[in-house]
């Protein structure tokens, strides 16, 4: 496989607690960073495919469950902040 170099930054993106839970998780199962995960999450989206195969869905919603994440994508653009 040959290896595409890039550039990246740092970034400081605000994710809700549980959703970050479960992407830290999904990373963790997969032996990759966050940032890799995510990128590839966009990169798929960009072309209009899904990221991910039926087992990683399969332990997604185990995730889900563990960390009590009920958002769906319905939710995505209705989201607002609690003061703490």
């Amino acid at each position: 496989m040959t290896r595409r170099k890039i550039e990246r930054v740092q970034t400081g993106v605000r994710l809700e607690k549980r959703t970050l839970k479960v992407l830290k998780a999904v990373a963790a199962h997969h032996e990759m960073g966050l940032g890799d995960l995510i990128e590839g999450i966009v990169l798929h989206s960009f072309e209009g495919k899904a990221p991910f195969d039926p087992e990683t869905l399969a332990f997604i919603t185990s995730m889900r469950q563990a960390y009590g994440l009920d958002l769906t994508a319905a939710d995505s653009h209705k989201l607002s902040e609690t003061e703490e």
